[in-house]
């Protein structure tokens, strides 16, 4: 991992704009194909981005490196990390810590994850996306992965009850292409992907960008392959003394997205809402306490 556990990725978006226009240049060619592009040679990075090689150095300093083959450890650091299996991830908690319960350490860890993915966020790419869920003249689809298909779930059973419009994408993929038929320039795909990241998720990422449709993504910090696709991504801090991650920072952003996008829908929104409530009395599906 890179300096105060950024990722590289993060520093470069941080410094952006203290950047000069060559560095800016390298920076975007380095996400592109990030990280991959980072761990070539000096020589041929400049190359690809069309600059020297001192600017390359001059760019690994402003991110705080002592220099370029200081930047690609940090990379293969963070490719280390994502490739990690689930219970070596045990062996990384500090000595230290053992002697607080694990409710504290797991806790303290969280507080950290929710610090980290709110510094990341930029609040416009927020305010887009919350404006194009409560746009009822978008389609949305929505799908999750192997964890984080309970945080799609979770999306997608709040925005059925303030919207129409809205499709779970289901558990095959075997379904996916009656739903890909049904995506256009106006429709919303909004993908869950963490490490370890799923094949069959970048290949529904990519058949949808085929048709059009925008694609909002829910990540974590080293960012999912789907991510070079997507109009907008969000990047969780996942990390957790635990032999698996951490969603609760994704969560915090599925929230707040829900509870903007009520706003927006304003009275159309409740009035939705206040006729499941009818149908709820009609079939006395819940018990009435009043």
């Amino acid at each position: 991992m890179s300096i105060k556990g950024e990722t590289v990725k993060a520093l470069m978006q941080d410094q952006m704009p203290r950047l000069t226009l060559s560095e800016r240049h390298l920076a975007s060619v380095l996400m592109q194909d990030y990280p991959i592009a980072g761990l070539q040679s000096i020589t041929e990075l400049a190359a690809a981005a069309q600059v020297s090689t001192p600017t390359v150095v001059r760019m690994a300093r402003k991110l705080g490196f002592d220099g370029f083959t200081a930047l690609q450890e940090a990379l293969r650091a963070e490719i280390s990390a994502q490739i990690k299996k689930p219970m070596s991830k045990l062996d990384d908690i500090p000595p230290e810590d053992e002697a607080a319960h694990k409710l504290y350490r797991f806790a303290a860890a969280v507080f950290r994850n929710l610090h980290g993915t709110l510094a990341r966020i930029e609040q416009a790419d927020f305010d887009r996306v919350a404006e194009m869920l409560a746009d009822t003249d978008r389609a949305i689809f929505i799908e999750g992965g192997r964890i984080t298909r309970s945080n799609a779930d979770y999306l997608f059973n709040h925005l059925q009850i303030i919207r129409p419009g809205v499709t779970a994408m289901g558990r095959s993929p075997g379904v996916w292409p009656q739903y890909l038929l049904d995506m256009n320039t106006a429709s919303v795909l909004v993908l869950f992907d963490i490490r370890r990241y799923e094949s069959d998720l970048l290949k529904l990422a990519r058949l949808a960008r085929d048709r059009g449709c925008t694609i909002v993504l829910f990540t974590d910090q080293w960012g999912s392959p789907i991510g070079q696709m997507a109009d907008v991504s969000f990047h969780g801090m996942v990390e957790a003394p635990s032999s698996w991650d951490s969603t609760i920072s994704l969560m915090l952003v599925i929230e707040s997205l829900i509870a903007e996008v009520q706003t927006r829908r304003g009275d159309a929104g409740r009035t939705r809402i206040e006729e499941l409530e009818s149908m709820f009395s009609a079939t006395r599906m819940f018990r009435d306490f009043n």
